[in-house]
């Protein structure tokens, strides 16, 4: 069967953006390889060392969230990603209704993701624990619940990592430069 020629061309042109925008990928993303093996960029590179956490998702982190800005507790940092709790309390009814979802979209969405991640490479670490006590056990709707949460913590104590230089309680760092190549 062939296609229209007006079909064909704009299935080719299509091609080509494709190809332009992989080959850019590509490009930006040994451009991160190389800045953070050269040391020009220390904190994505030690966030990178963790087991779990690749590159590309080190330097949103990094960019996007603890490049920038200074945090001096723990609320600031669930509150700038929107992962922090908001209360209702009128009178004598309090309620709580879940995540703010105030803040950036971009890292929340990320920090969930890496959360999921967290669980399938950091098995052993306190923060896997927690959540496999809690929430591992129940339905799908409460492991999403859970894993929002996972999210918060997590963020904290990545930002605790890059900060203090605590080392999440019984996280995997990884040892070799191929390795965080790999993530």
């Amino acid at each position: 069967m062939q296609l229209l020629p007006a079909l064909r061309a704009e299935i080719e042109r299509e091609l080509e953006r494709l190809s332009l925008a992989a080959r850019q990928i590509r490009t930006l993303e040994s451009q991160q390889q190389h800045e953070v093996r050269s040391g020009a960029q220390p904190a994505i590179a030690r966030l990178a060392r963790l087991a779990g956490i690749g590159t590309g998702s080190a330097w949103v982190l990094v960019r996007e969230l603890f490049g920038w800005r200074q945090f001096h507790n723990r609320r600031e940092v669930a509150g700038c990603l929107g992962l922090a709790p908001t209360p209702y309390a009128s009178g004598t009814s309090e309620v709580e209704q879940g995540i703010s979802k105030i803040g950036n979209k971009r890292v929340r969405w990320l920090m969930v993701e890496l959360a999921w991640s967290w669980l399938r490479f950091q098995r052993s670490s306190q923060l896997s624990d927690w959540f496999n006590e809690r929430f591992a056990g129940g339905g799908k709707r409460l492991r999403r619940i859970g894993i929002v949460a996972l999210a918060r913590r997590l963020s904290i104590a990545l930002w605790r990592y890059l900060e203090f230089g605590e080392i999440p309680d019984g996280a995997r760092v990884k040892r070799h430069e191929v390795d965080i190549a790999a993530a």
